[in-house]
């Protein structure tokens, strides 16, 4: 790990004192050196460093911003467990991230309900609730936890019987993918009757290695299959042409484009935010320019909403709710 901003500005040959920088954050800052590495040295405008440098833009207030945006209290019947969707249930694994993205949705989550012994509890809700087919592991990040932690959560989920798919949320294996590779959790999935889908969090073509391809090669060999969620942000990945080629170059590490969230309204994230016709513009052009499979879908989440829902022509007055 990088273990402070100044230590960051050094590996990246950039003075403090030339950066915008809110040095008591709330919100403390993390990032794994590997991460740091794809920072181009000398860029105070690299999109990598954007995503992880605390700003003092953090501190603006936005009309219609919130510390819960997306409904996650509402939704949290017991400690670890959110059910807003039917046929799915997201149990928060782990209270910690391998780097503190700037924009994150749950930067002000009360993660101390996030905690190994709430687990049993919440696996109990879900064998109780037939109607739940789908587990995802989120949090935080599952990757945070130990690999044995892990294997022992995914068993348990294994042992509900209406319980077909496990689908696991996580930014490590891109951002520090050494601490994703995990022989046993990948023989484990390999084996399992689960059907398994790996979501990753990729924001920029720059944020993929070979390391990160070579470890998405495993989790494919491993019956895993692979998508990754983008979230859009202002300066770093809004044009159609960035997110083109982070979609090519997903697809070159065998990752499908699944989604691509427009910015949840988290309480110190106002300055990353685009318009709606700025976004449904880009999406335009991404669809003039790859191949469907290609194409993430834009969307947005609406608290209270049962679907996430789909990004319109601003000039429609449609609304087109997807699963």
């Amino acid at each position: 790990m990088i273990q402070s901003i100044e230590q960051l500005c050094d590996f990246v040959d950039l003075s403090p004192d030339d950066l915008a920088i809110d040095f008591d954050s709330i919100f403390p800052f993390k990032v794994p050196k590997h991460f740091a590495e794809q920072i181009e040295k000398g860029n105070p405008n690299d999109p990598l460093l954007k995503q992880i440098l605390p700003g003092l833009a953090e501190r603006d207030v936005y009309p219609g911003f919130s510390p819960d945006p997306v409904g996650d209290l509402a939704a949290n019947p017991q400690p670890s467990l959110i059910h807003k969707y039917h046929g799915r249930a997201l149990l928060i694994a782990s209270p910690r991230c391998d780097i503190h993205c700037r924009y994150c949705f749950r930067r002000h989550f009360p993660y101390e309900q996030a905690k190994k012994q709430h687990w049993q509890a919440a696996l109990e809700n879900i064998a109780q609730d037939h109607s739940i087919s789908e587990v995802i592991l989120s949090g935080g990040d599952p990757m945070t936890l130990s690999e044995n932690s892990l294997v022992e959560l995914i068993d348990g989920i294994e042992a509900i019987p209406h319980v077909s798919t496990l689908r696991i949320h996580s930014r490590t294996p891109i951002v520090a993918p050494h601490k994703a590779h995990r022989p046993t959790l990948l023989k484990t999935l390999s084996k399992s009757r689960l059907q398994t889908v790996l979501v990753v969090h990729c924001n920029h073509a720059n944020e993929l290695t070979p390391e990160s391809a070579e470890l998405m090669q495993q989790f494919r060999q491993s019956n895993v299959f692979l998508l990754n969620q983008t979230v859009l942000l202002k300066d770093i990945n809004d044009s159609a042409n960035t997110l083109s080629a982070l979609s090519k170059k997903l697809f070159s590490q065998g990752i499908l484009p699944y989604y691509c969230h427009l910015l949840d309204k988290v309480s110190g994230s106002g300055h990353f935010d685009i318009q709606k016709h700025q976004a449904w513009a880009i999406f335009e052009q991404l669809r003039q320019t790859l191949p469907g499979y290609l194409v993430p879908r834009f969307v947005e989440e609406i608290a209270g909403e049962p679907y996430k829902t789909l990004l319109i022509d601003p000039n429609s007055q449609d609304i087109k709710p997807t699963a």
